[in-house]
């Protein structure tokens, strides 16, 4: 695989299924490097496989198609002129979309009302004189009083608060009314689903007076209409979020994390699915564990009702399965093994997921259940590409602690350069999909080593808090050990090897160049920590993430790369993005100033109007150009 092959690569977005459960609709995206950016368009394919799939829109950059309960009508997301997504309708059975929505900053996620006629969505609501020219350089000043003030990939979100809206009544005619503002007040509000009467709405939101200093939220309800009365559904103890209602109205599902007495011990937490009696007679009742390894998915999924259970995502050991979760508790795996569930939807009995494999970034499923297997609704990968096989390994430390992951080896008899590769989180997981990254590596001639040590998802809770208070001393305990075991394999070259990562596996990065910088020949760290001091009061998590990761402020020094520094001797290679407010770009800017004072041989790659999520989703050419500047660098020094 190239570095321009990531065009060849497609992602399918969250399938919607007919109420019958006969067609599902769903997005195929790609990188196009020509026009520079992501396109895609709606596809219809019946769930027999009696034809196969087609394109439901003309459109090219449409997403997030969604089947009204009567099976009439697919909402969906299409940008307008100002490239702002805006909820359109489209019929079921055929014809052209129209706009429904028409705010100035874009609207969604969205939900259907039961019977069909109105969506209830979110929308941000920008103070007056702000963003209504595409500039920022005229506006007036901020006033920032919070400490939670801006989002990396978002920007400022004090001065556009996202909101509850409910459509006029669908009009085929394109004459949409006027959206009612359900919610009002200074604070974000999460995606609103319809209670199955139609008389209410469920949504999270963090409206609790604490809000700024913890990472509590909760499930509210309200009516669908202005000025209506909020509810608290849950306790205010947890981080709960993507509520979902049994059939009957009567349970609130969600996804749930328990933060600590203080709400801020997020570190290594495993998210749960959770219930709690719509009308708040009784507590949340948690539904899954925390120590088994199968942790159930908070980020971009929402449980989904059938007769026998409820279903979620969970990560397990490199894989992201798909389980039913019945009301007692009781868990069946019915899509599992070496796949990444990307997204799934349940209507008229038939359950269908979009997961991902070892050879290809993702194909829509139909799952039959328990044991009986999948069967493909989609063949959208290219085949041409060919990957390279990845051998799973396990390793140990010498505390007895196993390590898991994989390794990637070119063609041929070798001995070949190495690259140890680590992931950002720290609590993420590398797992069984196509992974260019792994793929672009391995095909220019490295062996590609690359594993979850503590500290890691997938694995269970106590796994994932296990480097708590010393991040850099027990990970690099973790990955050395894996990139040992892999070394014993003769066709991997001990004596060239480099290290890279991204965000926290920067972090690592820079860490292990400084305190074993002897075993590496050269090292490329990306969007990382390096300074946990200033990334205290920089980053737009910052004022919440460093105590319950690193530990207290007076250890932070001890726990920072940057601290080790002048113990970097080998070439150096750091990249960041401009727009960075995850690991804002000074924490390259320190690294880089510190090595060049010192006559280091090192570079940094500034990546302007990207920001922390580049190497995922940045502009098609920035992708193109990063992968360009890597293997530059390893075909330097490796």
């Amino acid at each position: 695989m190239k570095p321009a092959d990531i065009a060849r690569l497609h992602s399918i977005g969250a399938p919607s299924l007919s109420p019958d459960g006969s067609r599902a609709v769903f997005a195929v995206t790609r990188p196009d490097l020509e026009e520079d950016a992501y396109l895609g368009s709606l596809w219809s394919v019946p769930t027999d496989g009696s034809e196969p799939p087609r394109k439901l829109t003309r459109g090219t950059r449409d997403s997030s198609p969604l089947f009204s309960p009567d099976g009439r009508w697919i909402a969906f997301l299409r940008p307008d002129e100002d490239r702002h997504a805006q909820i359109h309708v489209l019929p079921a059975d055929g014809g052209e979309p129209w706009k429904v929505t028409d705010h100035p900053l874009g609207a969604g996620p969205f939900s259907w009302s039961p019977d069909s006629t109105r969506l209830a969505y979110n929308a941000r609501v920008p103070e007056e004189k702000r963003y209504v020219d595409g500039t920022p350089d005229n506006e007036p000043p901020r006033r920032i009083t919070a400490l939670k003030y801006r989002a990396d990939g978002l920007g400022f979100t004090n001065d556009r608060r996202q909101h509850v809206f409910v459509s006029a009544p669908i009009d085929p005619s394109g004459e949409a009314g006027e959206p009612a503002r359900i919610t009002e007040g200074d604070a974000d509000h999460g995606q609103p689903v319809w209670t199955p009467d139609g008389g209410g709405l469920v949504f999270d939101a963090a409206l609790h007076p604490s809000r700024d200093t913890d990472l509590y939220t909760d499930v509210w309800t309200c009516a669908p209409e202005p000025g209506a009365e909020l509810r608290r559904i849950t306790r205010g103890d947890l981080h709960a979020g993507a509520p979902s209602l049994s059939g009957d109205g009567a349970t609130v599902y969600f996804l749930g994390d328990e933060l600590g007495p203080e709400g801020d011990d997020f570190v290594g937490r495993v998210s749960g699915l959770w219930s709690v009696p719509f009308d708040g007679s009784g507590a949340p009742r948690r539904l899954t564990g925390t120590e088994d390894p199968r942790t159930v998915l908070s980020p971009g999924t929402r449980a989904r009702m059938t007769d026998h259970g409820v279903l979620v995502a969970g990560e397990n050991r490199g894989a992201v399965e798909l389980y039913r979760i019945t009301p007692g508790g009781v868990r069946t795996t019915l899509l599992g093994g070496r796949v990444e569930v990307q997204g799934f939807d349940h209507a008229g009995g038939v359950t269908v997921a979009v997961a991902a494999g070892e050879r290809d970034s993702g194909e829509l499923y139909v799952v039959a259940g328990e044991g009986e297997g999948v069967r493909a609704l989609t063949s959208f990968t290219d085949h041409a590409l060919d990957p390279l096989p990845v051998v799973e390994l396990t390793a140990r430390t010498g505390d007895g602690n196993e390590v898991h992951g994989w390794v990637a080896v070119p063609e041929g008899e070798g001995p070949h350069p190495v690259v140890l590769m680590i992931h950002g989180g720290p609590f993420a997981q590398y797992g069984w999909q196509l992974f260019d990254e792994t793929q672009v590596y391995a095909a220019a001639g490295y062996a590609v080593v690359y594993c979850n040590p503590r500290g890691s998802a997938g694995y269970g809770q106590e796994y994932a808090r296990a480097i708590i208070g010393s991040v850099g001393a027990v990970t690099s305990v973790d990955v050395l050990a894996f990139l040992d075991e892999a070394l014993e394999d003769d066709r991997l070259d001990a004596s060239r090897v480099g290290v890279m990562g991204g965000s926290h596996g920067g972090f690592m990065t820079t860490w292990i160049a400084a305190r074993h910088g002897e075993r590496f020949r050269a090292a490329i760290s990306e969007r990382a920590v390096n300074a946990i001091d200033s990334f205290h009061g920089s980053s737009d998590i910052g004022s919440l993430f460093p105590e319950p990761l690193y530990g207290p402020p007076q250890s932070w020094h001890e726990e920072s790369p940057l601290t080790y520094a002048d113990q970097i001797g080998g070439p150096f290679l750091i990249i960041h993005s401009e727009q960075d407010w995850r690991c804002p770009v000074e924490q390259a800017q320190r690294l880089f100033v510190s090595l060049r004072r010192r006559g280091v041989e090192t570079e940094m790659l500034l990546f302007p109007g990207e920001g922390h999520e580049l190497s995922r989703s940045g502009l098609p050419s920035h992708r193109v150009a990063r992968f360009e500047a890597i293997l530059d660098w390893w075909a330097r020094y490796l």
